[in-house]
C-alpha cells in the first residue's frame, strides 16, 4: 500500500455518549465536510448501546459511499468476555481499516495477517516500539497525547534512520479534550450516586462531558463515564507549520457537540497555508506539546 504525504485532516472516534438520532445525523453532516477520514466505533464504554457493534459496521459501510476514508475503532480498554467479542467482531469485518486502541485489537490482526492502525492509548513513546509495531503490520499511529514535538521529532528521525518511515503515517491529536485515563470504575454514575452497573447511562444528559473543578473553581478535569478527560480543549491550531515540517501525515480533530463545520474550515484553511485567527481561549491548552504541564498554555 502506498503512502500518501500530503496533510490530511481526520475526525477521531466520538468519546462522547449521544442518542443514537442525534450520532447518525452528525455523521451524514461530516461526510459533507472537507475531512479526509473519519473514524467511527465506541471506544469508552461497552455499556453504551446506542449503535452497537454491527450498527458501527453498517454505519461505516454506508459512509465509504462519500469518497472519505472510513476507520473502525475499538475500545481502549477491554475487561469482559463479551467486550472481546464484540472487538472479534470489528476486527473481523473483513473490509475496514481498524484502529487498535487495546493491544487485543493489535494481536487479533496480528493473528489475521492484516494491516491496521494505533491509536492514541497504545503506548508508543520511543522509535523502537513504533518500528516494532510496523513490522508487526502497523501501517498507522497517532502520537500518545502526552508526549511533546521533541519526542515526536526524535521517534520519526529514529523511523527514518532504520528505513521504515515510508511505510508509515503519522497522525497528531490536533483539537479536543484531551483523553488521558481510563478506569473501571464509572465517574459520571459515581457523581449520581449510582453504581456503574445500574448506572442508566447517565452520560447522556453531558454531551460535552461533565466538567471537575477544582475547590479554587478552577477547570481541572472532564469526566466521561470511565474516561478521564482534560478539562480543557487542547489546540494545536498553531502549530501545523511546524507539524509539516516534522513529517506528520494527518491533523486529528474530535467530535465536538457544537460547531464541528466550523472547526473542520478553520482547520482546512490553516492546513492549506492560509492565515487564520488563531488566538487560542483560556478554556483551551498546548502544554503537552512543549513539554509542559499539559493544562499549560504556551504563547
Amino acid at each position: 500500500m502506498a503512502i500518501d504525504k500530503t496533510m490530511k485532516l481526520s475526525l477521531g472516534p466520538n468519546l462522547f455518549y449521544w442518542p443514537k438520532e442525534q450520532t447518525l445525523d452528525f455523521y451524514q453532516r461530516m461526510a459533507k465536510t472537507d475531512l479526509d477520514c473519519i473514524y467511527l466505533g465506541e471506544v469508552v464504554c461497552s455499556k453504551r448501546h446506542e449503535l452497537r457493534t454491527g450498527e458501527w459496521i453498517e454505519l461505516a459501510q454506508e459512509l465509504k459511499n462519500s469518497g472519505k476514508e472510513i476507520v473502525l475503532s475499538g475500545l481502549a480498554l477491554i475487561e469482559a468476555r463479551s467486550e472481546l467479542s464484540a472487538l472479534k467482531k470489528l476486527c473481523h469485518n473483513g473490509e475496514l481499516s481498524i484502529e487498535a486502541n487495546d493491544m487485543s485489537a493489535v494481536q487479533l490482526m496480528i493473528e489475521q495477517g492484516l494491516p491496521f492502525y494505533c491509536g492514541p492509548s497504545i503506548n508508543i513513546y520511543n522509535g523502537q516500539t513504533l518500528q516494532q509495531l510496523a513490522q508487526q503490520g502497523m501501517q498507522r499511529w497517532v502520537m500518545p497525547v502526552e508526549l511533546n514535538r521533541n519526542s515526536l521529532a526524535d521517534m520519526l528521525a529514529y523511523a527514518k534512520d532504520n528505513h521504515f518511515l515510508d511505510k508509515i503515517t503519522t497522525e497528531v491529536f490536533s483539537y479536543g479534550k484531551l483523553p488521558l485515563a481510563y478506569s473501571a470504575r464509572c465517574f459520571t454514575a459515581r457523581a449520581h450516586n449510582q453504581t456503574k452497573d445500574d448506572c442508566q447511562y447517565r452520560c447522556l444528559e453531558y454531551p460535552d462531558g461533565l466538567i471537575l473543578d477544582t475547590q479554587e473553581d478552577e477547570t481541572l478535569f472532564c469526566m466521561n463515564g470511565i474516561q478521564t478527560l482534560s478539562g480543557h480543549c487542547y489546540n494545536l491550531i498553531n502549530e501545523i507549520p511546524l507539524m509539516k515540517n516534522l513529517g506528520v501525515d494527518i491533523v486529528r480533530l474530535s467530535p465536538q457537540a457544537q460547531t464541528m463545520e466550523a472547526l473542520i474550515q478553520t482547520f482546512t484553511q490553516a492546513i492549506n497555508g492560509a492565515h487564520v485567527a488563531s488566538q487560542i481561549g483560556s478554556d483551551q491548552c498546548n502544554g503537552y506539546w512543549y513539554g509542559e504541564p499539559g493544562m499549560r498554555h504556551v504563547s
